[in-house]
């Protein structure tokens, strides 16, 4: 675009005739060639960020600095508190990933977690997460031994749904808040080991205090029911605060090719797709799987090592003064050094990536950090595994060696994983924010799976 000379006297003159909702620029003197080059790369780029078609302005940028801030700490508490939910199952023996294999992965699936809010989903899954864990909680004050197999039905009924809707709530939760800065997904995976770690710390407490296994069942129900119950209040008070209120507004469909994001270019006049329409509502998923391809091998491969040595060796490492009869070298030993100490780790590493964030999403150093986590597997193999079969060699012959091999593995868990699951939503248009946030979820419980399958082959050549 040409821009033409202004006398230097006389009255001002509009240079662009821009639509009344813009701001009118005005000069007295003619652009120097410096001037007359800014503007006119500034008015390309806001003409590709903009359509004439009656929708939001330009948003620019998702950063922190573009939203208000007024109530993000009160959104950062409650999604710690969601994230310290997402443990729950696995605390009670259930683990989420038990059905990982039931993610979407196909169109059908896939299309189901847009075609169904994300509110009816988080409120649907917390309320009957919730609900079974009353069932629960009532049961064990229940006489069953009347009726031992219906009472044996009830639970396995009562643990598949709860699975699955862990799942789901998992899922939603996680995309949910790919849209928000980062320093709240952050939040919403440090809360998640942070119910790993009071977990941890109960388990120890029961076994130093309770004599009565029916009473510490039941204060782990009711632990349950009040951080779900606080769940359910905290996301019912989300629409009230600016803050969430800011990120979660609707963004217009993205159009995704080869990595870029084409704006609707239709007049206002044109009619738009339905609402439930598949044009509409079904995220793209093949650019989602194309752009998130490496931070999803660092997340499978991170959980696959992790799950492969936590719990099913790391647990039945001994100490080697066990026959001191010592307590903390037999009935603590295991829960101290395994549970309490990875959680722990775990927790710390998940926290500093509050303040540090390297390497970046496209570092190649990333993976080389994940890959490097395999030697983990033979240090943990010669500690003092018992009982031993195959390999009869004990190389590291003092209980420091365990207690070191699991604060790394819990630390780099922690802080890998989570810089990994930050940076997934991160790297796509914010339209695929959420349904990245699905994926990099899905990528979380394939890994468990897979290294909760394999870690009884790893037992077997020990």
């Amino acid at each position: 675009m040409t821009i033409s000379q202004v006398p230097t006297a006389g009255p001002t003159q509009q240079l662009w005739p821009w639509p009344p909702r813009m701001t009118f620029i005005t000069v007295r003197t003619p652009p120097t060639e410096p001037q007359a080059a800014l503007s006119t790369l500034t008015r390309k780029h806001c003409l590709r960020s903009c359509s004439t078609a009656p929708r939001p302005a330009c948003r620019g940028p998702r950063t922190a600095s573009m939203g208000p801030t007024s109530s993000s700490s009160a959104w950062a508490l409650a999604a710690y508190c969601h994230g310290t939910s997402l443990s729950l199952p696995r605390s009670t023996g259930c683990s989420s990933s038990a059905t990982a294999p039931t993610q979407p992965r196909g169109r059908t699936p896939w299309a189901r977690t847009s075609w169904v809010p994300i509110r009816v989903r988080v409120l649907a899954s917390l309320t009957v997460m919730l609900t079974i864990f009353l069932v629960m909680t009532v049961l064990v004050k229940v006489d069953t031994s009347s009726w031992t197999y219906g009472f044996f039905a009830v639970t396995i009924v009562c643990m598949a749904v709860l699975s699955g809707t862990s799942t789901i709530f998992n899922s939603s939760i996680f995309g949910m808040t790919g849209s928000f800065p980062m320093r709240n997904s952050q939040a919403l995976i440090s809360g998640g080991a942070m119910g790993g770690t009071i977990s941890a710390v109960a388990l120890l407490v029961d076994l130093a205090a309770s004599s009565d296994v029916t009473d510490s069942a039941l204060a782990f129900f009711l632990t349950a029911d009040v951080f779900l119950g606080l769940c359910v209040g905290l996301y019912l008070l989300l629409p009230r605060l600016e803050y969430a209120r800011f990120y979660l507004r609707p963004a217009w469909p993205a159009h995704v090719f080869s990595g870029e994001v084409q704006p609707p270019q239709d007049p206002p006049s044109a009619p738009s797709a339905a609402p439930g329409s598949h044009d509409s509502c079904i995220p793209p998923l093949r650019p989602i799987l194309k752009r998130t391809a490496g931070l999803g091998f660092c997340v499978v491969f991170l959980f696959f090592i992790t799950s492969l040595i936590f719990p099913a060796v790391s647990t039945n490492i001994e100490s080697l003064d066990k026959g001191s009869g010592s307590p903390w070298t037999t009935k603590f030993f295991v829960p101290l050094t395994t549970f309490l100490l990875f959680n722990f780790a775990d927790l710390c590493g998940r926290q500093v990536t509050a303040w540090i964030q390297v390497p970046g999403p496209r570092s190649k150093v990333l993976p080389g950090l994940v890959l490097l986590r395999t030697c983990l597997l033979p240090l943990f193999m010669f500690c003092n595994y018992q009982p031993r079969v195959r390999l009869h060699t004990v190389v590291f012959q003092s209980d420091l060696y365990p207690v070191l091999f699991t604060s790394v593995l819990g630390l780099s868990n922690g802080y890998l994983s989570t810089l990994a699951l930050m940076y997934g939503p991160k790297i796509v248009p914010r339209e695929l924010a959420e349904a990245t946030g699905v994926v990099m979820s899905f990528y979380l419980c394939l890994g468990l799976v897979l290294g909760s399958a394999c870690s009884a082959l790893l037992v077997h050549l020990i």
